[in-house]
């Protein structure tokens, strides 16, 4: 886990090796235990370690031959390729896994990026054929940004590094804008800055320095081609042996590893399974607010470290520290994110990183096996539509009212959900539903001004959405409410992880992420995966002898939540005042502050309103303002 940025001058002009070091600098806290630079003429790479693996010879950038890379993330099963690239007869100086991606872009180019099982971005430049090769892995669980100009090609692990050169300029993308008011993160290849983009998870690019010809390619996506041949009993089997070997490649490390443990399903999961084959002592990290009962899950991760005998780690983010640390956290993000998880998150990291140096988590477990209570409700009003109009959309009935009854107790803390989703538009299509169901500007449109209420065209943001959702492999609704979730919502959640880990250099793995877990998921008949409408049903089946029976058989999942409605309108209120309601914000003229004012006393318990906005002004601050 490191920090990376590149430089390539289509001028052919050299890269000046003051301009490189600034941009590697402003992501020095990804690196702490080492850095290096390579400069050869009009490309420059430079790398900031994070030591996880080799720590004594796996310094970057690191070349073979005509080849040089710079590889942010870690490559899982290295030793596997290893032994296979020696069996060819490529010769090892280190035991790194850098050095594996070196030889196996030498032995298969690009296709390399295929067999790689890990979280990777990398930059590798071919001095023979006047080349660089871009790279990043199947979920993007490792970042890379890019900006290019007439006379650059930029890269970075952070769009802070990207903005450190005297060519990009910290100025808003108003379409992004408009996306994140929408579903609180950006589609695609774009950013909130204008003229920086992501390179997308599963895809590499192939830059040309003679004709300066950039070629970009998707080697990975989440394929639905549904495998009807094998049974119910042979997918759980391969899903537990598939999250065992997950486990088995991530726990391999030359530094300590820990566990997030937030007592929910996929956490629990991780730690049991990586818990007896980790060195002891095993160490879980547990966030945790005592502002009510429904901010703690402690009653289920301390049964969880118990069965497997670990160390635990219980940490109180309190009110004073989000005060305090907000600003700066808005800062390590780059950009406006999803939730107020950031901030408890952020926190348990922190802490982590004085015990542990690499930290597995369960990130991914909702979107590959269906753990969102949307899905639950769209399918309800689906049910109720077929037995009413004795109607069916999808090519087969995957639930009927009658078999979803049963697993509906799982709605009852999302009543008001409910009663806002079925106060218009009943049975409209399907697309036009999940819209309804991810879409969050409703009820933040009113906290805008009427001149940006203006620009907001919700029908282009809806067609933006159908491009994802309506894919052609994707047939069934469940199907396409996941892979929707897959490569829109889930980057945006890793964008957190990766950035809260980083910010306190500490290493984040998210073995459920494995490309091999969700081939197998995306290839099973929907009506197996969502039995009977039950969230997450392959998952709890292929642990059903690991999990305690209270974590396997809870309702009442929680997902970080913060008392941020309570600090608002409680001692609190003066800093969310001084951002919000400020003469910087007024003179902005994005918020209708009259409208703020009113939210800052009736924010809905777990709402995400005023954290939208509050991460929007302050983003505002920290860059645009700033430039």
């Amino acid at each position: 886990m490191c920090g990376i940025v590149g430089i390539i001058n289509r001028d052919r002009q050299p890269v000046e090796r003051a301009v490189l070091t600034d941009m590697a600098n402003a992501i020095r806290h990804r690196g702490p235990d080492g850095e290096g630079c390579f400069i050869d003429g009009p490309v420059g790479f430079y790398h900031k370690r994070l030591a996880i693996i080799d720590l004594v010879t796996g310094a970057q950038p690191m070349t073979t031959g005509p080849l040089t890379i710079v590889f942010n993330g870690e490559i899982y099963n290295y030793v596997e390729l290893r032994a296979e690239l020696q069996q060819r007869g490529h010769g090892f100086r280190t035991t790194s896994d850098t050095e594996v991606i070196l030889a196996m872009y030498a032995e298969y180019g690009p296709e390399c990026v295929k067999r790689l099982n890990g979280m990777f971005a990398f930059l590798m430049y071919d001095r023979d054929r006047q080349t660089v090769f871009v790279a990043r892995d199947h979920f993007g669980i490792k970042p890379l940004y890019y900006a290019v100009s007439d006379r650059h090609i930029l890269f970075a692990s952070e769009i802070k590094a990207l903005l450190q050169h005297p060519s990009v300029t910290a100025a808003p993308d108003h379409d992004a804008i408009r996306e994140y008011i929408t579903f609180q993160f950006v589609t695609g290849e774009n950013t909130m800055f204008s003229g920086v983009r992501k390179l997308r998870p599963g895809h590499w690019q192939m830059i040309d320095l003679a004709s300066g010809d950039r070629r970009t390619e998707c080697f990975w996506e989440p394929r639905f081609t549904i495998d009807p041949y094998h049974t119910e009993e042979y997918f759980v089997v391969e899903v537990r042996r598939l999250l065992e070997d997950a486990i088995r490649l991530q726990l391999r490390s030359d530094v300590p590893v820990g566990a997030y443990l937030s007592g929910g399903t996929d956490s629990s999961i991780v730690t049991l399974l990586a818990a007896p084959h980790a060195a002891p002592p095993f160490h879980t990290f547990t966030g945790v607010f005592r502002e009510g009962p429904e901010f703690d899950e402690t009653r289920y991760s301390r049964e969880v470290a118990a069965q497997c005998q670990a160390t635990v780690h219980e940490i109180v983010p309190t009110e004073q520290q989000f005060v305090d640390l907000m600003p700066s956290m808005v800062y390590q993000m780059d950009e406006p994110v999803a939730g107020p998880g950031l901030f408890p998150q952020f926190i348990v990291a922190r802490c982590a990183a004085q015990t542990v140096k690499v930290v597995l988590g369960g990130q991914g477990g909702d979107e590959i096996f269906g753990g969102y209570a949307r899905y639950l409700v769209a399918y309800l009003e689906q049910a109720i539509k077929g037995a009413i109009f004795e109607s069916n959309e999808e090519a087969e009935h995957i639930v009927s009212l009658k078999s979803i009854i049963p697993n509906l107790p799982a709605l009852r803390q999302y009543a008001p959900m409910l009663q806002t989703f079925w106060r218009q538009d009943v049975f409209e299509p399907m697309d036009r539903r999940y819209f309804r169901l991810v879409d969050r500007s409703g009820g933040a449109l009113s906290l805008f001004s009427e001149d940006f209420r203006a620009t907001y065209h919700r029908e282009d943001l809806f067609a933006r959405f159908q491009a994802v959702f309506n894919h052609p492999d994707t047939q069934s609704y469940y199907n396409k409410m996941t892979h929707f979730d897959l490569v829109t919502g889930l980057p945006s959640l890793l964008h957190v992880e990766d950035r809260v880990s980083m910010a306190a250099s500490l290493e984040s793995r998210v073995p459920i992420l494995d490309h091999r877990v969700a081939d197998l998921v995306t290839s099973m008949p929907p009506r197996m995966k969502f039995r009977g409408g039950e969230l997450k049903y392959m998952l709890l089946r292929a642990t059903a002898n690991l999990l305690p029976r209270r974590v396997a058989e809870r309702k009442d999942k929680m997902g970080f939540p913060v008392p941020m409605h309570l600090w608002a309108k409680g001692a609190s209120r003066d800093f969310f005042a001084d951002v919000l309601l400020s003469s910087r914000a007024r003179d902005r003229g994005i918020f209708d502050t009259r409208e703020v004012a009113k939210l800052m006393d009736g924010e809905s318990a777990f709402g995400r309103r005023l954290w939208g906005l509050l991460n929007l002004e302050l983003w505002h601050r920290q860059f645009i303002d700033a430039a």
